[in-house]
């Protein structure tokens, strides 16, 4: 089965080693020289409020970042994978030959888990607080380390990017209700995303996905964007319209 038949069924999509071990080595050095000295802009744990989270800044561990955010406009390496046509040309078949932009609104970040305070995120889709002509956008999720169940790895329910969801399925915060019998039916289908370093996961914005934890003595990066077709734009005025999107490469041979 082919990358864009398993993103059609599935809503998401693995590409394992596309990043090389040089090219993952220099964007956790990169990390790093951002979270030491912290270099903002950040979210914090506290600022998310999720299950395990500190309860504010001046809580123990309420200084946790849990984003660095702004990657695209934080370092030329940061908006070169932001733009690489490795990318590129899966989003482009992934979006039936449109061309794909990167949003500077949504994700455009490093995501990170650190031992001892990470939170726990329930199941959503990211479609929840973004605004679009369409529901229709994807996430790429590039792994800079192993990730586990141990560590937060994500959790995704395959096919879920297909259903309607009824209103009364979720709580105020747009998570889906875990007391409710055909909820708990729903996510027993879920499976755990295990990547190496270099991999990368492509998911749709309505596909539902969960993440744990990191349970472990290290902490756990990732480097996550989101992108539109050249056809699906923002609707002005609201969030997703604040900064301009950027088109992104292909091959020449595209």
């Amino acid at each position: 089965m082919s990358e864009l038949e398993r993103f059609e069924r599935d809503g998401y999509a693995v590409v394992r080693g596309l990043a090389s071990p040089a090219e993952i080595e220099a964007l956790r050095a990169l990390a790093a020289s951002m979270l030491d000295p912290l270099l903002g802009p950040v979210e914090f744990e506290a600022d998310v409020g999720y299950p395990g989270a500190p309860k504010d800044k001046l809580a123990v561990g309420g200084l946790t970042p849990r984003r660095l955010l702004h990657a695209y406009s934080r370092d030329p390496l940061l908006r070169a994978w932001a733009l690489d046509a490795r990318v590129g040309d899966r989003l482009t078949s992934f979006f039936g030959g449109r061309a794909p932009f990167v949003s500077q609104c949504h994700h455009n970040c490093i995501m990170t888990k650190h031992p001892g305070y990470s939170s726990l995120t329930s199941w959503h889709q990211d479609i929840r607080y973004w605004s679009f002509e369409r529901p229709d956008l994807i996430s790429t999720w590039l792994a800079l380390g192993q990730e586990r169940q141990e560590n937060g790895a994500l959790m995704v329910i395959p096919g879920s990017h297909r259903l309607e969801i009824e209103p009364r399925r979720y709580d105020e915060a747009l998570f889906l209700r875990t007391d409710l019998d055909e909820n708990r039916t729903l996510i027993a289908q879920a499976r755990m995303v295990e990547l190496e370093p270099g991999d990368m996961l492509f998911f749709h914005c309505r596909l539902f996905h969960a993440a744990g934890r990191n349970s472990t003595d290290r902490l756990k990066c990732s480097l996550v964007f989101s992108y539109h077709d050249a056809t699906n734009r923002a609707i002005p005025g609201t969030r997703s319209a604040a900064y301009p999107s950027i088109e992104v490469s292909v091959s020449a041979a595209k």
